[in-house]
């Protein structure tokens, strides 16, 4: 688009269609184009390109797909797949426009592709997944729809479809360069099952991502002070939250913050994630759900700590409690760009009351991410274990190795 206007291109696809149409009928003499620059002109003044508009337009995401390798004591398989459900290639439009100096307006409308790869889609039966808003194989869904109004001194008010204030506060505050590859959703592997029991993998992983999924909302975001932010939301049906971030940097050693508690009466709020009310292990009335996270990297030699903390307390349905910490290095040792070594661990308990009892999951692993700046693009290499224990359930472990991508544009 630096080269060539998009309404010119626009116009030229016009004209050529005209001409297809009617050129066996047309007088093709010199008269036959004087009118071009005024067409052209006409369809400048209503094609939407950044800065040609009062509200501009601006166009954004990601292409995603990786290639899984696992293993689940008795099975072993190879598919290729996107990363999941919100990571899944996806483009944003996103467009703003002044009202007066320090006041704007404006809007995002962010669409999903679901091509093979839903999130519990795949699994040992199952080898192309479904989108689980659609039901079918390849579907197109809309994530993100609002506007919102701002103001440089109050903050942001924004009405639609969004994420909520508490929407993965936690997970967000790693700045590692390996928050895609590797985090404590289980965007990859939550379809999959234990081998002996037939039980899901996502019945004994606790939640720590209990307010994932975009709602119908009223959203409120301050302004940063000093490195510090607020944020609050309601939504439908009833759901509210508040969260609290910080970010700073110190004789060298970077440090991001964020908390948040969210309650929720709905079936689409806190205790059922976006796993889906049919896996969400603890199930029953409002609940009560507060996460933590925190990020430390020491900038000089790229050393850096990752750790989040959640709970969450359904009323007459039991609770969770987990941690996750993911440690590495993130140094610039090639031209291509900053490389990323890591290992994690995550742990969580459940303590169910519908009558499926305590149990214990557990997963660690390790990475290597390599950006490429020229491209702006990450390719990563990962491996994982997964164990769960449950008395009175034969749970196989479950082991995956995984080799992906990521281009933003």
């Amino acid at each position: 688009m630096n080269k060539f206007s998009l309404s010119a291109l626009v116009a030229a696809g016009v004209l050529a269609g005209g001409f297809a149409t009617s050129a066996s009928a047309a007088d093709l003499g010199g008269n036959c184009c004087a009118d071009l620059e005024e067409r052209i002109a006409e369809l400048e003044a209503t094609t939407a390109r950044k800065g040609n508009r009062k509200v501009s337009l601006t166009i954004s995401g990601w292409v995603s797909q990786q290639v899984m390798y696992w293993d689940d004591g008795v099975e072993k398989n190879t598919y290729v797949s996107d990363i999941g459900t919100t990571l899944s290639s996806n483009v944003k439009f996103t467009g703003s426009a002044t009202i007066s100096p320090g006041y704007s307006a404006g809007y995002v409308m962010h669409i999903e592709t679901v091509s093979s790869e839903a999130l519990l889609g795949i699994n040992q039966n199952q080898d192309n997944g479904r989108s689980i808003l659609a039901d079918r194989p390849n579907a197109v869904q809309v994530v993100q729809s609002y506007w919102f109004v701002k103001s440089d001194q109050l903050g942001k008010v924004s009405i639609g479809l969004q994420s909520h204030a508490s929407d993965n506060t936690a997970i967000l505050v790693d700045g590692s360069g390996s928050l895609v590859p590797a985090n404590y959703v289980a965007f990859d592997y939550g379809g999959f099952f234990h081998a002996a029991s037939a039980r899901p993998l996502i019945a004994d992983i606790a939640c720590m991502d209990c307010n994932g999924v975009p709602n119908n909302a009223v959203r409120y975001d301050s302004p940063t002070f000093a490195g510090f932010s607020l944020s609050a939301s309601w939504g439908e049906d009833d759901f509210w939250d508040i969260a609290a971030r910080y970010s700073g940097e110190f004789n060298g050693i970077k440090v991001a913050v964020a908390g948040a508690y969210s309650e929720s009466t709905d079936n689409n709020g806190p205790g059922l994630n976006q796993f889906g009310a049919q896996v969400q292990p603890l199930q029953g009335g409002d609940s009560q759900f507060f996460q933590i996270g925190a990020y430390v990297q020491h900038v000089p030699t790229g050393l850096f700590l990752y750790g989040a903390y959640a709970t969450l307390d359904v009323d007459n349905g039991g609770e969770s409690d987990s941690y996750y910490v993911k440690a590495g290095i993130r140094q610039r040792w090639s031209s291509l760009g900053h490389t990323v070594a890591y290992g994690e661990y995550l742990n969580g308990n459940i303590d169910n009351n519908a009558g499926l009892g305590v149990s214990e999951n557990s997963l660690w692993g390790i990475g290597l991410v390599q950006e490429i700046d020229a491209a702006a693009m990450s390719v990563w290499l990962s491996y994982r274990d997964i164990e769960a224990e449950q008395i009175g359930v034969l749970n196989n472990d479950f082991d995956y190795v995984k080799f992906g991508a990521l281009i933003n544009f």
